[in-house]
C-alpha cells in the first residue's frame, strides 16, 4: 500500500436513495470491489436491517455477533464490529435485523444523528488505513439515513432507469441539504450512478435524457447495465468482479470506480 496516495483520513461515502430495488447493495458491493483491484482499502458499513451487503460478502449470520447495532447503539468499539471478507482490501461492519428498532431507539438519544459520526472518528480508525468507506444505506429517508449523511463526506445516489425514477429524487435532495444545513455544512453530492440501464430500451434511454438535463454534471458518464451476471452474483455471495470478471456488469463497475476516482483526484503514486 505504500505506492498509494493516502488520503489522511478515509473518504466517507453514504450510498442512499429511499427507493428500494434501484442497485444500492449491488453498487456499494461493486464499487468496493473495483476499488480494492486498483489496490485501494474499503471498509463497507452495512446500515440495511435486510444486511444484503453482509450476505453478498459471504458473512454468515452466526458470524454476526456484533454489528452496526452495537457499533451505533451500545458504543462497541471498532475493533469488535469490522469483520474480514474473503475479498482482498475489503472489510465490513455486518447487519442483522436487530437494526430494524434502531430508528426508534434513536428518536430518544439526545446524539441521535451523531452516533454513526462518533463512530467511524473512534481513534482505532487509523490503524485501518482504510481508503474508502461505503455506507449501504436503507431503502428510506430515516435516522439511520440521516446518520450516514451526517458521517458522510459526500452522497453517491443509484438511480434506477426505470418509469419514476426521478420522482422522490426531489426528496432526497431536499434531506442531503437539511442535514448541509443543521448538522454536515460540507456534504456534498458525489454524484447520481444510472443503474438497470438497457441501451435497447426507450425508457431508459428517456430516464437518462431526463437525468442529464435535470441534473447535469453529477450524473456518472458511466451507466450500469442491466445484466443477468450482476444479478446472480449475490446468490453466490460475491461481487460480479470476482463471480464473472469479463461480464458487462463487472467492466462497468471497473469504468464507475475509475471515473469515481477521477472526480476524487485520487491516483497511485
Amino acid at each position: 500500500m505504500s505506492d498509494l496516495i493516502r488520503v489522511h483520513e478515509p473518504k466517507i461515502v453514504a450510498v442512499a436513495n429511499q427507493k428500494g430495488g434501484v442497485g444500492k447493495t449491488t453498487t456499494t458491493i461493486n464499487l468496493a470491489a473495483a476499488l480494492s483491484e486498483l489496490g485501494w482499502k474499503i471498509l463497507i458499513i452495512d446500515l440495511d436491517p435486510q444486511g444484503n451487503a453482509s450476505t453478498g460478502l459471504g458473512i454468515d449470520i452466526e458470524a454476526r455477533e456484533n454489528t452496526t447495532y452495537e457499533l451505533i447503539l451500545d458504543d462497541a468499539m471498532l475493533q469488535d464490529v469490522i469483520l474480514p471478507t474473503e475479498f482482498e482490501n475489503i472489510s465490513i461492519v455486518p447487519s442483522t435485523v436487530d437494526l430494524s428498532s434502531a430508528d426508534i431507539e434513536l428518536i430518544a438519544n439526545e446524539k441521535r444523528s451523531f452516533l454513526l459520526h462518533d463512530a467511524l472518528r473512534q481513534p482505532a480508525m487509523e490503524q485501518y488505513a482504510f481508503d474508502f468507506v461505503l455506507i449501504d444505506c436503507p431503502p428510506s429517508l430515516n435516522l439511520l439515513t440521516v446518520n450516514a449523511m451526517v458521517a458522510a463526506h459526500s452522497v453517491l445516489v443509484p438511480l434506477q432507469t426505470e418509469f419514476f425514477a426521478l420522482e422522490g429524487l426531489s426528496q432526497l435532495m431536499l434531506t442531503i441539504r437539511e442535514v448541509r444545513q443543521s448538522a454536515n455544512s460540507k456534504l456534498r453530492i458525489e454524484g447520481v450512478v444510472l443503474t438497470m440501464f438497457d441501451a435497447r430500451n426507450n425508457l431508459s434511454q428517456q430516464v437518462e435524457a431526463d437525468a442529464r438535463e435535470n441534473l447535469g454534471d453529477i450524473v456518472f458518464r458511466t451507466r450500469i447495465p442491466r445484466n443477468v451476471r450482476v444479478s446472480e452474483a449475490p446468490s453466490y455471495a460475491m461481487p460480479v468482479l470476482e463471480f464473472d470478471s469479463q461480464s458487462k456488469g463487472a467492466l462497468a463497475y471497473r469504468e464507475l470506480a475509475k471515473e469515481f476516482l477521477m472526480n476524487n483526484e485520487m491516483t497511485k503514486g
